[in-house]
């Protein structure tokens, strides 16, 4: 193997041709006596001539020499709102070029023409790419929504070797890229302020030997990523390895290279010029980079709110998101000082919610107290504008105090006896959804129809028993609830209608996932001087039923791409718990 210094110095022949000694000790940053040992050695090894280099000089380069590019681009960079809920944050003109497209060019211009483009999050905006690049190969990862960029490493690693590993929202000021390179590194920007980037410690060949999680003055992590063979293949068995455990699905390959940096063969810390490579964060950073962002984002979502309250885009700032939700993507957002939540609808809800039907709830909700919140809903598309509240919590299910509380707000909701014509009727919801469902392929709960069956017994028992029909939020667990010093309110009504007061009592029951008999605590707060076993029955029935709801609601979301995590379970459970309980019980 080669020394860096001889691999510079025969790589810099390959390019420019035999120069002299001196320009070429000047260009390397070398001693002259140096290079003309090296050029005499290199003559009588045979790799250089009097023109240049000969093809056994090339052969010497051969291991050096880069294979190809990953780009990833599977990532949804939700810190990238509102810009990213639109496109993916590769596909955004920065400077009037496409950042991806800008990329491919630049490794293009290197001399790397193959390139491997791992795509996820609105894929298909960037197939376009196919026909515009010769040499592309596009992948797809559909785990991008449930694992993090370790899964597209993991899904491409057939074509890693001797590769350049990009993230397609980056932004070079001058092409980095080389199509020989002499091991692998990380790209870096050196910086002088506290933050919370990564940052590398480095040997005194260069290589890095520790990586840390914030810190003062050093080199961070910032652009490209260049991995050699060596690199690649014991870095390739640590992921392989992790893949089967999962214990790191949900971090940056970063975080695994960082836990085993001892184990692997040299990254080197590759510093570039401030001012040369940028990775945007958020649209503040983008602003500050391309001023054509400050006036005009051509954000459809940006222009929504700017109607709406009535300001000019350059007003609207402090974007953050929000986690996203089970049905929905929200962030928070500045106007004039004041803060404010846009919820932007997830796919695949317009065919079980209706919009139009919403908006009415929310201004029901508003009306008598319950939610304050709320200031506009576009019924078409569903997108909502509220206010920001500060100093929020929500209920802890541990605490009678703050069962109590939210109680309070349902016997308020349900005592006005409103009457609306669009309801929740979690039954027969829940055999609608399970007809789109089954439209998707079989259903694959093995014990689904005996379920269904039990549900169905708990329904039945409950009709005509006295429990009227009334306007109901629905959708009642505790992340739809802030609590604050002095208020309780109920947000998100989507799922709000004409209902069985039961959806709201057991929808809280059912998330909190109680026990039979902490539940009938619950309910007897609710009923007060009421409570009956009537009233205990159809409660307790309830939980049932919209748990069971919930669950087929939850299979239909995931098999449209959506992800439901362990609440799939939790309802399975719920359901299960509720119907086998009351079915032995009361002899169904």
């Amino acid at each position: 193997m080669m020394t860096r210094h001889e691999f510079d110095l025969l790589n810099a022949i390959r390019k420019s041709g035999r120069d002299t000694t001196r320009r070429l000790a000047e260009a390397l940053s070398l001693s002259v006596g140096y290079i003309s040992e090296k050029m005499r050695a290199f003559e009588a090894q045979g790799l250089i001539d009097a023109n240049g280099l000969t093809p056994a000089g090339l052969e010497a380069l051969a291991p050096y020499k880069v294979k190809n590019a990953l780009i990833m681009a599977a990532g949804m960079s939700s810190r990238f709102v509102p810009l990213s809920l639109e496109k993916p944050k590769g596909l955004l003109v920065v400077k009037n070029e496409v950042l991806i497209e800008r990329q491919i060019e630049q490794l293009q211009e290197a001399g790397i023409h193959d390139i491997v483009i791992v795509l996820g999050y609105k894929k298909e905006s960037f197939f376009y790419l196919e026909d515009k690049y010769k040499g592309l190969t596009i992948l797809i990862n559909p785990s991008f929504h449930l694992k993090n960029n370790i899964e597209t490493l993991y899904l491409a690693q057939k074509y890693i070797g001797n590769t350049y590993i990009c993230s397609s929202d980056d932004y070079f000021t001058e092409n980095p890229f080389t199509d020989y390179v002499y091991q692998s590194f990380y790209a870096a920007q050196h910086v002088t302020e506290k933050s919370q980037e990564w940052y590398m410690i480095s040997d005194k060949k260069g290589n890095i030997t520790k990586v840390q999680r914030s810190g003062e003055e050093g080199d961070i992590m910032l652009g490209h990523v260049y991995w050699d063979t060596d690199f690649s293949r014991e870095f390739l068995k640590l992921i392989n390895l992790h893949h089967d455990l999962g214990d790191y699905d949900e971090e940056l390959w970063e975080a695994l290279f960082a836990d085993n940096i001892a184990k692997l063969p040299p990254m080197a810390v590759k510093v570039y010029p401030n001012g040369t490579i940028y990775e945007f964060d958020s649209l503040e950073e983008l602003r500050q980079f391309d001023n054509y962002y400050v006036k005009d984002t051509h954000s459809k979502i940006m222009r929504n709110i700017c109607r709406i309250l009535g300001c000019r885009e350059e007003d609207v700032n402090g974007f953050r998101a929000i986690k996203e939700g089970l049905t929905n993507t929200s962030f928070v957002f500045e106007v004039g000082g004041k803060k404010y939540v846009y919820r932007h609808p997830g796919d695949g809800t317009d065919a079980i919610i209706s919009r139009k039907n919403e908006k009415r709830s929310l201004e029901l909700g508003k009306a008598i107290g319950a939610d304050p919140t709320y200031i506009y809903m576009d019924e078409e598309q569903g997108w909502k504008i509220s206010a920001f509240v500060e100093n929020i919590r929500i209920p802890d299910y541990n605490s009678f105090e703050d069962s109590k509380r939210v109680l309070s707000v349902l016997r308020n909701l349900h005592e006005k006896n409103l009457s609306v014509d669009w309801g929740f009727r979690p039954w027969e919801d829940a055999c609608d959804i399970e007809k789109l469902l089954r439209e998707k392929g079989e259903i694959a709960v093995r014990d689904f129809d005996e379920l269904k069956e039990k549900v169905k017994k708990c329904y039945a028992a409950v009709q005509g028993d006295g429990v009227t029909m009334r306007f109901c939020h629905c959708d009642t667990y505790a992340p739809n609830w802030m609590l604050t010093e002095d208020q309780t309110i109920l947000i998100d009504w989507e799922y709000a209608g004409n209902a069985d007061p039961g959806c709201d009592i057991s929808c809280y029951i059912m998330d909190a996932m109680w026990e039979v008999d902490v539940a009938t605590e619950f309910v007897k707060e609710y009923c007060r001087e009421s409570y009956n076993e009537t009233l205990q029955f159809h409660y307790l029935a309830y939980v049932a039923i919209v748990s069971y709801y919930w669950f087929v609601w939850a299979l239909y979301r995931e098999a449209c791409g959506g992800v439901m995590g362990e609440s799939l379970h939790n309802w399975y459970v719920m359901a299960k718990r509720y119907s086998d309980y009351l079915c032995k019980t009361f002899k169904l």
